[in-house]
């Protein structure tokens, strides 16, 4: 693979810099596909520059993973190792920072049985409760990055020669994650900026809900009471300031449960744990999914809806503009990091609980307020240049957010 090392050296350097800020004194738990090796070892070289403590990496190998489909007993697939995520929820008790690295192939369990595919997510979503409510609370600084996948790169550029494939990819993530500059810490220091000055604007209207109209969506979203904007860097519990999202240019904040009606299409396919899913059509009615459809990985999405009773109801409402840089280059990553901050979007189940002025609430504080709760959080894009946003005030008065996939609003 032919990769520019300073860019990737600057990757591993904002992550652990800007992304996760990791403190002095603190451990990282890290996870990525084994594949990515050399960037976790730059990344490794950054944070006990910067500090750490002690560095633990979890690596995950696509042989091991098809292994698993290919000879495991079928009562294999309703297991998960719950000791692991326990021990990650501790860890974040303690104070770990969080980082991954993504980069798998987005296809990986295309081929394989859908049922057990979908009893192994299900088993993996209840055992992980521990770690996930931690950091969807915000608990501790968190970041995603991503690694340039060869088995990535070639869905993405089947044209070119793997090499070459992995190469446009590893290019296609430097830009995105905006270390092509010389400066990439005082680029997303910029951005950050500009990020603020939208969530801070949608704060001010605090919208009592968004009516999303396109082609095939007709869908109003009610928006959460007490509810608050985020976007870029935000303050962990813990008082770090960190970037989760690496790129990231979204502003995003907690939807009403109970008050989600209508119908909206996909405008991108969904890749779900090694699964494609094409031309999602689902029909909202009092916050709940009560029809859903696919034209591939119809099985797989019904049984994500069914993982339980918040999974056909939403935990996230984001907005990002058409224009964004990740929707400019036109390129379909296969990949929620990438693909959700190239379109608007909503997701499935589990609401960030930081997404709210007060974010000390009660489990069933949240739940009055509208929040929801769900083994899974699932991203799924609904934006395009077709689709027109409105805030809809508590009086019912409209002013427009979107139009044509714009923000309407000039500053």
């Amino acid at each position: 693979m032919i990769i520019n090392e300073k860019k990737l050296d600057k990757l591993a350097e904002l992550a652990i810099k800007t992304g996760v800020a990791l403190q002095k004194g603190q451990d990282l738990l890290l996870t990525a596909p084994i594949e990515a090796l050399p960037l976790v070892r730059r990344i490794s070289v950054h944070a006990y520059k910067a500090g750490a403590n002690i560095i633990t990496p979890l690596f995950s190998d696509p042989d091991i993973t098809l292994s698993r489909y290919l000879h495991a007993s079928d009562e294999s697939f309703d297991k998960a190792p719950n000791w692991l995520f326990n021990g990650m929820g501790e860890a974040f008790d303690n104070n770990t920072a969080r980082l991954a690295i993504v980069g798998e192939d987005p296809l990986l369990l295309s081929s394989q049985d859908p049922d057990k595919v979908g009893r192994a997510n299900k088993a993996t979503s209840i055992a992980y409760k521990p770690a996930r409510e931690r950091i969807t609370r915000f608990d501790i600084n968190w970041n995603i990055i991503s690694w340039p996948g060869k088995a990535w790169a070639i869905q993405m550029f089947p044209e070119l020669n793997p090499e070459e494939a992995q190469s446009r990819l590893a290019d296609a993530i430097f830009s995105a994650s905006r270390v092509d500059g010389l400066d990439p810490i005082s680029e997303w220091e910029k951005h950050n900026v500009n990020l603020k000055k939208w969530s801070d604007w949608l704060n001010n209207k605090n919208f009592d809900s968004l009516h999303f109209k396109g082609p095939g969506t007709d869908l109003t979203v009610g928006l959460a009471k007490d509810h608050e904007w985020m976007g870029g860097a935000s303050m962990a519990q813990n008082g770090v300031i960190c970037n989760p999202n690496i790129p990231s240019e979204e502003v995003f904040t907690t939807p009403h449960s109970q008050k989600v009606d209508g119908e909206v299409c996909a405008t991108k396919p969904l890749s779900h744990q090694g699964s494609l899913i094409e031309n999602i059509k689902v029909k909202f009615e009092k916050g709940k999914i009560i029809e859903a459809h696919a034209s591939k990985g119809e099985e797989v999405l019904l049984k994500v809806l069914d993982s339980d009773e918040g999974a056909r109801r939403l935990g996230e409402v984001a907005l990002v503009p058409d224009n964004s840089p990740i929707a400019q280059t036109g390129l379909l990553f296969y990949n929620t990091l990438f693909d959700e901050n190239a379109a608007c979007h909503i997701a499935l189940g589990q609401c960030y609980t930081k997404c709210f002025k007060n974010q000390n609430l009660t489990k069933e504080e949240i739940i009055s307020k509208g929040g929801n709760s769900s083994m899974i959080h699932i991203d799924w894009m609904i934006g395009s240049n077709q689709v027109d946003i409105d805030g809809i005030e508590k009086d019912g008065k409209k002013i427009p957010v979107f139009r044509k996939g714009q923000w309407a609003q000039k500053f």
